[in-house]
């Protein structure tokens, strides 16, 4: 018989697309979808390929990661250049709006205007998708070496819990898992964590170095991979 170690981690379930489980949880046929913080919009651009009938409006207030999604323009894919807290787009005009990894990065005292704009955009009985990296496991150690988000992500789940106080919103579920994060290299994870186009995380050469030493123990022939446990809350848009 097999003891469980007091402190264990459950085992979550495996995600690589995380598509699975937004289509398990919302259908996604003929809907008007917002994102909110779409980055380089990977998980919009497999949606529309999957959902012919969908379309997406796509925001992104990092200047150089919008220029580069104008550049590679898809059908049904509009994207604009904007925030959450203040979304150009009429009452009413989506179906569903996507916040993936993106409520923690919006200004703390900014994070309840922005989910009341969701509600705004969002027809009665529309949905919004709540996807946040948790604050624990080793990848996460590594990234608050040089960027803490224990603050911010504590306040993006807290946000969420406020405005489902007032009415407007109902939760329909939550659904945790590990989605699979692979670099090739050291290289590869300074260039994408460390040094992104919309942040400035002041990395000189002690905290490089630091983080090299970190990293280096997770590096293998085939690279360097981790796990990133995810959140994710479905709230529903009452009447």
């Amino acid at each position: 018989m097999t003891t469980a170690m007091p402190n264990a981690l459950p085992t979550m379930p495996l995600i690589d697309d995380e598509l699975e489980v937004l289509s398990s949880l919302v259908p996604l046929d003929a809907q008007r979808i917002i994102e909110l913080g779409c980055g380089a919009a990977h998980l919009a651009r497999s949606l529309l390929a999957r959902y012919p009938a969908c379309t997406v409006t796509a925001l992104e207030v990092d200047e150089r990661q919008h220029a580069k999604n104008l550049a590679a323009p898809q059908e049904r894919l509009t994207f604009l250049a904007a925030g959450a807290q203040a979304i150009p787009a009429a009452d009413a005009s989506f179906d569903l709006a996507l916040m993936l990894k993106s409520l923690h990065h919006v200004p703390q005292p900014l994070m309840a205007r922005a989910l009341g704009e969701a509600a705004r955009v969002l027809r009665p009985g529309g949905h919004l998708y709540v996807s946040e990296p948790v604050y624990a496991g080793p990848f996460n150690e590594l990234i608050r070496l040089f960027n803490d988000e224990g603050t911010v992500r504590a306040a993006a789940q807290s946000a969420v819990d406020e405005v489902l106080l007032d009415g407007a919103w109902e939760q329909l579920a939550q659904r945790r898992f590990d989605m699979p994060v692979q670099f090739r290299d050291f290289a590869d994870f300074e260039q994408r964590m460390m040094r992104p186009t919309f942040a400035d995380h002041a990395i000189d050469d002690q905290k490089l170095a630091t983080v090299r030493r970190a990293f280096e123990p997770h590096c293998t022939n085939g690279g360097a991979h981790f796990l990133r446990p995810m959140h994710v809350r479905l709230l529903r848009r009452r009447a």
